[in-house]
């Protein structure tokens, strides 16, 4: 079994195409989790433009964008692609909801955590079972808590390598991707959002400013994440 900074070794050096090829062919189990992002979608595209055996899932929250779902729908018809959604459970949103209300997130960043986890940390965990490798979107330039990620790490939490074939592209790079390869992309993109996730925690972000800065911008502008991603001991 090779170690993060192993795997980091051999796919630096390649193409995007070229380090998916690489997992498919080293890690069979590997999964691709998609919000249906910019990152995420050039990962999409490159995955089903190679028919790559790669397993693709999202979570749906249930408070997504209808910009999200309408992307979703295309993307699955432009690639062909079968993309495995997860739920959070019922009777965990229920509780939720019936004791704190619907939008308890917006009080303290214990209850933005709380409703994170049952919509988004929970379903992931069912997600990832019988995974060995994790592929992400993430990129060093998205945000400071991730300036400083390898391109693969250990996830103790799941138990599996996180692979980040993204990890080292810059916004033009992507972006030069995205339109030489026409790729679909979420139309709020286009309306000042660079990062969406759910509807009530996101919101438009003035150019020039922290690409997350619109997401959960009532709370520390430090700590940009939702316990899907841990890096070192990192628990938010």
């Amino acid at each position: 079994m090779m170690t993060p900074q192993q795997i980091a070794q051999q796919i630096e050096p390649l193409t995007l195409e070229e380090r998916l090829g690489w997992i498919s062919l080293n890690y069979p189990t590997a999964s691709f989790s998609t919000s249906f992002g910019k990152e995420d979608q050039a990962i999409t595209h490159a995955i089903g433009s190679a028919s790559l055996p790669l397993r693709v899932f999202t979570l749906d929250t249930g408070r997504l964008f209808e910009e999200t779902h309408a992307l979703a729908a295309i993307t699955r018809e432009r690639y062909h692609l079968e993309i495995q959604t997860f739920f959070p459970e019922t009777q965990q949103v229920e509780a939720l909801v019936t004791a704190k209300g619907p939008t308890s997130f917006y009080e303290s960043v214990e209850a933005r955590l709380e409703c994170c986890r049952i919509r988004k940390v929970e379903p992931l965990r069912r997600a990832l079972q019988g995974t060995a490798a994790w592929i992400t979107g993430m990129r060093r330039g998205q945000s400071e808590n991730r300036a400083h990620l390898p391109f693969a790490e250990w996830d103790a939490e799941h138990e599996l390598v996180k692979i980040h074939p993204l990890l080292d592209w810059d916004d033009a790079r992507l972006d030069a991707y995205l339109q030489a390869q026409n790729v679909p992309v979420n139309r709020l993109h286009a309306k000042g959002y660079p990062s969406i996730g759910c509807a009530p925690c996101t919101r438009p972000v003035p150019q020039g400013q922290d690409p997350r800065a619109g997401r959960w911008w009532w709370e520390d502008t430090t700590k940009k994440e939702c316990g899907l991603h841990l890096h070192q001991g990192e628990n938010a």
